[in-house]
C-alpha cells in the first residue's frame, strides 16, 4: 500500500503543484482560456485556491518524506476531496457540464485517503 499511495499522492501532487502555481502566477487573461471560471472569480479568492493547492500538494508529499506528522497528508487529501466537491458544484451551476476532469480529481483524491488510512 506504501508504494500504491506514493505514485497516486504523487501524481495528485504534482498536477495540483501545477494548477496552484498556474493561479498563483498568471494574471486573470492568462487563465481564462484554460478557466472560465475565473471570469466571475475575485482574483484574491482565484490566488487563495491556488495557494490551498500548493499547500495542499506539500501535504501530500513531505509530512510522510519526513515523517513528521504523517497524518497531515491524510487531512491535505481530505481537503482535496472537500475542493473538489466545491469545484464541481461551481461548474454545474455555471452551466459547464464539462467536470470529467473534477470527477477524476475527486476520485484520486479519495483513494489517497483511503491509502493514507493504511498507514500503522
Amino acid at each position: 500500500m506504501n508504494i500504491a499511495y506514493w505514485i497516486v499522492a504523487g501524481l495528485l501532487a504534482l498536477f495540483y503543484l501545477y494548477g496552484g502555481g498556474v493561479k498563483l502566477l498568471r494574471s486573470r487573461e492568462q487563465l481564462l482560456p484554460m478557466m472560465a471560471w475565473v471570469d466571475s472569480t475575485p482574483m484574491p479568492a482565484v490566488r487563495a485556491i491556488g495557494t490551498i493547492e500548493v499547500l495542499g500538494a506539500i501535504g501530500l508529499i513531505l509530512p510522510p518524506l519526513t515523517g513528521i506528522a504523517p497524518r497531515l497528508a491524510l487531512a491535505a487529501a481530505i481537503g482535496f476531496v472537500l475542493l473538489q466537491l466545491g469545484a464541481t458544484r461551481v461548474h454545474l451551476r455555471r452551466g459547464d457540464r464539462g467536470i470529467a476532469l473534477n470527477i477524476a480529481l475527486l476520485l484520486t483524491a479519495a483513494v489517497t485517503v483511503w491509502l493514507a488510512t493504511t498507514w500503522p
